[in-house]
């Protein structure tokens, strides 16, 4: 079932277009369910059952893992099994009459507009090389931060930005999202002003087509190596609690709604493909007004 399993991945490859790190996590989620098959004696599409379903649900339930993980595992596995239906490999679907649980509902974590004030001063470039010498990068962190904030970007689609990607004329960015699919963003003043200060540092000629941040060793700053900035950037400022590139983004968002604007235009902004994966936000922009209410109102608990 391993060839099987590989034609599927390709399949989502060129026939779908998903994005490389989907296809990753489906690779690694097969791979968990065919180990598991294979242990079951389950090694041809046939003897992929109800029976075997409901196994393998109890198997990966009893690691403990969060309802939100063990829905991911379970989609990549029935992802597949439509596959193997499609292509005639399997008649009927193992999973029908299985109850599957319903999607934890979290609200996003995010920072205050203050919070975001705060993060930003302790990070001017200015402050930083005088209280780190020898860090070469703060113009670049500063940018990043700004960029980021400013668009509302995923932490790949600001690791995949070349310099030709941002019109500093029009104050828009042509971004990659999910799926390889291209939408434009606006870019907001101080955050067009923080890359062109950093661009000034990088060598010349500013070719179109080199990528927007680099890493030390003067390649593409990764996601991975994005994340890791933040977390230094908050470090800096003494944040007692986690921050990284989607709790700026889900500021982004929730300061954009805070502020006034239309559910549909911050959904296009942030590249969702449904308006309900938007709709979180509004939760937490009532949650907030809530907060402000009971703390104000003469007549409320508080």
């Amino acid at each position: 079932m391993k060839l099987l399993a590989d034609q599927f991945l390709l399949h989502l490859r060129a026939q779908r277009n998903f994005a490389r790190n989907t296809i990753k996590a489906y690779q690694f989620d097969l791979g968990e369910f065919l180990a598991y098959a294979a242990a079951s004696r389950a090694v041809e599409p046939k003897a992929l059952d109800r029976l075997l379903m409901r196994g393998y649900i109890a198997h990966i339930s009893e690691r403990k893992v969060s309802r939100n993980t063990l829905l991911r595992k379970i989609s990549a596995v029935r992802s597949f099994l439509r596959y193997l239906q499609e292509t005639g490999q399997l008649e009927t679907d193992p999973f029908d009459l299985i109850t599957i649980p319903k999607k934890e509902k979290r609200l996003p974590r995010f920072l205050t507009e203050g919070e975001v004030g705060k993060l930003q001063d302790l990070n001017r470039p200015e402050e930083v090389n005088a209280r780190e010498k020898g860090y070469y990068f703060a113009l670049r962190d500063f940018a990043l931060f700004e960029l980021v904030y400013s668009s509302g970007l995923r932490r790949s689609e600001a690791a995949g930005l070349n310099i030709g990607d941002v019109d500093f004329f029009s104050g828009f960015a042509r971004v990659m999202g999910k799926g390889s699919k291209e939408r434009l963003v606006p870019v907001g003043d101080r955050a067009l002003e923080a890359l062109k200060a950093y661009l000034e540092t990088r060598p010349r000629p500013l070719a179109h087509g080199l990528p927007l941040f680099l890493n030390h060793k003067q390649t593409r700053l990764s996601g991975a190596g994005i994340a890791l900035i933040f977390k230094k950037m908050a470090k800096r400022a003494r944040f007692a609690r986690p921050m990284n590139p989607h709790s700026v983004r889900h500021s982004f968002a929730t300061h954009l709604l805070d502020r006034g604007c239309d559910l549909k235009s911050v959904q296009e902004m942030l590249g969702h493909k449904n308006l309900q994966t938007t709709e979180i936000y509004t939760h937490v922009s009532l949650e907030r007004l809530k907060e402000v209410y009971e703390k104000a109102h003469p007549r409320s608990k508080k």
